[in-house]
């Protein structure tokens, strides 16, 4: 990775490598407590958060972000609410965008650990929609129309196609429901959770509309999947919008976030809590620059496909559940170079789209 012209802080991991107890909380600052649950994937984790707050003048709790709708997940929240969480009721569920890892079990904590009213769901518009559609259709995640989307950028291998073919339930298996009533999160949109009062900040290319929180009398942010001290968030294009520039909109993303001071405590949903968030906005930024360079490089020898580019972004093996998000990440800085007008794209002769250098 190329190092950065500019002098940021160095990033820091306050909590050093102490992580929660499985069923437990850790308390990062009063009223905000650090929840982490296992994922069935490769990565392996998801940083959840419990908020103290009040509802109606009664003590309640807020969680941001819910884990996948697994048991290993659901019998950690029941612990929780039998010991830490077991004083007071849910009544928000806030969740950051419509990934699986982060709506799946909203539902059914709505259902097992509301009070006597039922907690509202509080999530963006676009992701609320993008959630509930994928239950139904799933979108992106598998399927015949994700097989044919990942086949038309080169994908080839033919039990591997067989087996996306056969995950069309895959995102409702992991989110098998979607609260239909919500509250709206926008950008710009304060939420006052217990004695902190939350700014919401949209991010785009990860997500359709993921939401980011900032508190700035302590300088805190949730920061969700679009900053990771880490690993690269993903971007992806998926078949439902195929000429989409996710790149460039994430790339804007983080620079709307370069306007955080630099003391911001970030709060990701993977990783360790850390500080130093303009460090690591560059080392981001200097990642997919050096991505679209390679991108560029090679498509000037000779007409690319997505699927050409994975040993290129990816010099490593990959499962199928890599592989699915890697083709989505190649064919996003494919587009991003399509969209500045450096590539021209155009179908072979198998109806594959190759890009080549302007």
């Amino acid at each position: 990775m190329a190092a950065s012209a500019i002098d940021f802080p160095p990033m820091n991991h306050p909590w050093g490598d102490t992580l929660p107890a499985p069923g437990g909380l850790l308390t990062l600052r009063p009223g905000l407590h650090w929840v982490r649950m296992p994922l069935p994937f490769a990565l392996n984790h998801i940083n959840l958060w419990a908020l103290d707050d009040d509802h109606d003048g009664q003590p309640s709790w807020t969680v941001v972000d819910a884990g996948v709708a697994t048991e290993a997940i659901r019998t950690l929240w029941q612990t929780l609410w039998a010991g830490p969480l077991a004083a007071k009721p849910l009544s928000r569920m806030l969740v950051t965008h419509m990934h699986p890892d982060h709506v799946g079990n909203a539902q059914w904590l709505i259902d097992h650990f509301s009070g006597a009213q039922p907690a509202r769901l509080w999530m963006s518009a676009a992701d609320h929609l993008a959630a509930t559609l994928a239950c139904r259709e799933t979108t992106g995640y598998g399927g015949d129309r994700a097989a044919d989307y990942f086949q038309s950028h080169g994908l080839s291998h033919p039990e591997g196609m067989a087996k996306i073919r056969e995950r069309g339930g895959y995102y409702a298996s992991m989110v098998p429901s979607v609260p239909y009533a919500y509250r709206r999160l926008m950008d710009g949109m304060r939420v006052r959770m217990g004695e902190r009062s939350w700014q919401c900040l949209a991010g785009y290319g990860h997500a359709p509309e993921h939401m980011a929180l900032y508190n700035e009398r302590d300088g805190l942010l949730i920061s969700g999947d679009m900053l990771l001290p880490r690993i690269s968030t993903n971007v992806s294009v998926t078949d439902m919008e195929p000429e989409a520039d996710a790149l460039g909109l994430f790339l804007a993303s983080l620079d709307r976030m370069t306007a955080l001071p630099a003391d911001t405590l970030a709060l990701p949903s993977h990783g360790l809590p850390f500080t130093g968030i303009h460090t690591r906005i560059q080392q981001l930024k200097d990642h997919h620059r050096d991505r679209l360079h390679d991108v560029l490089t090679a498509c000037r020898d000779q007409p690319c496909s997505a699927a050409d580019m994975l040993p290129i972004l990816f010099q490593r093996s990959l499962d199928l559940h890599q592989t699915t998000f890697a083709m989505g990440e190649a064919v996003a800085h494919l587009n991003h170079l399509w969209h500045l007008g450096q590539l021209r794209r155009g179908r072979d002769t198998h109806g594959v789209w190759r890009f080549e250098a302007v």
